[in-house]
């Protein structure tokens, strides 16, 4: 691993995600003198850090390690880093695919945290001729259920804006990418498919 390119790449990302030193080493557990540390070269994040500081920074660990993104690996405006923010009194959706501050209903809107769905929480995704037909026993009720399905890919943002009381079924286009879904109790989830 060279130290000086990969410290380019961390402060380049960093920069793009509009984030601060300070803010990358909360979201690591580590101090903003660490993160300084790497972004000059003066040495490498600890590898058990590196597969969640790709993570945040949005990028593969192999990138990472080299230095470089791959020239598949697109950054600015990839569909895959949009962010959802949900307004908790009127339930109004937002994305943003860079850095925004948003507000609704008087109030400042948080990005959503996706959390890796656990095997309870996944949906179940089935094969129909080119697609997927998307189904979920998840409670579709007026105080919890799923507001909305979402598919990213690097190009793509597909979105179905889900009612109470209205079964989840949605048929989406047959490929890789990431399904995320929010649950009005417990959040924003996603599966890779």
């Amino acid at each position: 691993m060279d130290t000086k390119k990969t410290g380019e790449l961390i402060r380049a990302l960093r920069t793009e995600l509009g984030l601060t030193q300070q803010q990358l080493a909360c979201r690591l557990h580590v101090g903003d003198k660490a993160v300084s540390k790497w972004e000059r070269g003066g040495g490498c994040p600890d590898v058990s850090l590196l597969p969640a500081l790709a993570e945040v920074l949005g990028v593969g660990l192999e990138s990472l390690m080299a230095g470089e993104l791959d020239a598949k690996e697109q950054t600015g405006g990839n569909m895959k880093r949009t962010k959802f923010f949900v307004c908790p009194d009127c339930g109004n959706l937002v994305t943003a695919t860079g850095e925004a501050v948003l507000s609704c209903c008087g109030r400042p809107l948080a990005a959503l945290e996706p959390r890796k769905a656990e095997e309870a929480h996944q949906l179940v995704l089935e094969p129909v001729e080119n697609e997927l037909f998307v189904t979920s026993s998840h409670p579709m009720e007026k105080e919890h259920y799923l507001t909305f399905l979402a598919l990213l890919r690097g190009d793509t943002l597909l979105l179905r804006r889900l009612y109470p009381e209205w079964e989840l079924q949605a048929r989406l286009p047959a490929v890789h990418g990431r399904l995320l879904w929010y649950c009005t109790r417990h959040g924003l989830f996603y599966q890779d498919i």
